[in-house]
């Protein structure tokens, strides 16, 4: 069957491609974005205007904690401060928009673009995808998972455009049911794989770097573990690797 597909697939792309398929890009619509910006940079706005307020007020007080620093913001003009609130704000909404998940999706490729780090797959090695709770995740045909990224887009958008791009879009994971909750020393795991989820355990209560609780995954992958987190509970499942695809 999955080679019937892969048959039905290929014809489908070889017809776009002659048609001239375009590549499509998916994020957070320019309104959403705009709204982001216009609400970090108002709020950093009001923010430097209740500095300005609670500093005026404070100078005035008999005895009051903090009247020297008090006293140095009671001296500089409100738009100052304002306008420095608003310069705060805006830079937050940077923060946010560079934490939105980017996806460009062509027939021959997906690339997946998040806090600067690119990841981009070719069709042949995706076999699934689908939408986790908030998270799209990319398997791959050895049933390990290529990518797990965080994602607010609408469900029914994303399924169009893969879909569109003739890859398999399943509405759940077909591997749901094999995740169990990792415990220290769980039995069943590859060799080192406990040690490595106490590790990234590790990392997760103490809310460590992104980047180490990727790396982390990483590791576990190559030992053929596939892990996902609600909240800060770790679930894992095994599947044999074939090997990386990630461009």
């Amino acid at each position: 069957m999955q080679e019937v597909r892969g048959i039905m697939d290929m014809f489908k792309r070889t017809e776009r491609g002659l048609q001239g398929g375009r590549p499509t890009v998916l994020g957070q619509p320019t309104w959403d974005t705009v709204c982001v910006y216009v609400v970090f940079v108002l709020a950093g706005a009001g923010v430097g205007c209740l500095v300005d307020f609670l500093a005026d007020w404070l100078v005035t007080l008999p005895s009051a904690p903090l009247q020297g620093p008090a006293e140095v913001v009671a001296s500089i003009p409100a738009p100052v401060l304002s306008a420095a609130g608003s310069m705060a704000g805006l830079a937050l909404g940077l923060v946010a928009q560079h934490d939105q998940l980017l996806i460009r999706l062509s027939d021959d490729r997906v690339v997946l673009t998040r806090k600067g780090r690119e990841q981009g797959f070719p069709h042949d090695v995706v076999a699934r995808v689908f939408k986790d709770g908030k998270q799209l995740v990319l398997l791959g045909h050895d049933g390990g998972e290529l990518t797990r990224q965080e994602c607010d887009l609408d469900v029914g958008r994303l399924a169009g455009a893969f879909t569109e791009h003739c890859y398999a879009w399943v509405d759940a994971d077909p591997h749901g049911d094999e995740f169990r909750r990792w415990v220290p020393d769980t039995p069943g795991l590859p060799e080192g794989a406990n040690a490595i989820l106490k590790a990234r355990q590790e990392s997760l209560d103490n809310e460590g770097p992104d980047a180490d609780v990727r790396e982390l995954r990483d590791e576990l992958a190559r030992l053929g573990v596939v892990v996902k987190d609600e909240g800060r509970r770790q679930y894992w499942r095994t599947f044999r690797p074939s090997g990386p695809a990630v461009e």
